[in-house]
């Protein structure tokens, strides 16, 4: 028997590491979080491993070069939040790390505010609840 999960249309070949001061001392000094795909370290540095698989950002939206690697950090925030490793209270920070990855990767201003409206919602808030896990389905 296997078990597998839906949903995803990435899947990164490299390590990926990325300091977020917005989350300097969530984790306690001196300890990590860690599992196969992610790690956050008391510093602040998100550490997405290779082989972490993601959907790009979700709605009405293309996957450009511009916006693929603020929905890869944006998809493992939420992750960790889903996880419980972040509470809830990190969803705005998330967002705003989001828009300011895409505004750094050289997305314009007007079309990296309508993700950040996009990210915003309570519908997209939903999504970094634990209860909405990845279904993991069995077969045979």
């Amino acid at each position: 028997m296997i078990k597998y999960s839906k949903g995803y249309k990435y899947q990164l070949q490299d390590d990926y590491i990325i300091n977020l001061s917005e989350l300097s001392g969530v984790v306690r000094e001196g300890v990590s979080v860690a599992g196969p795909f992610l790690a956050l370290y008391p510093a602040g540095a998100l550490v997405i491993h290779q082989g972490y698989a993601w959907d790009g950002c979700s709605g009405p939206t293309v996957d450009t070069k511009n916006n693929m690697r603020g929905g890869l950090v944006h998809d493992a925030l939420f992750q960790l939040m889903r996880q419980g490793v972040l509470t809830i209270a990190f969803f705005p920070i998330a967002n705003r790390i989001f828009h300011r990855i895409l505004r750094e990767d050289g997305m314009s201003r007007f079309r990296a505010w309508l993700y950040y409206r996009g990210v915003k919602t309570r519908f997209a808030k939903q999504s970094a609840l634990p209860k909405n896990k990845k279904k993991i389905y069995k077969a045979p």
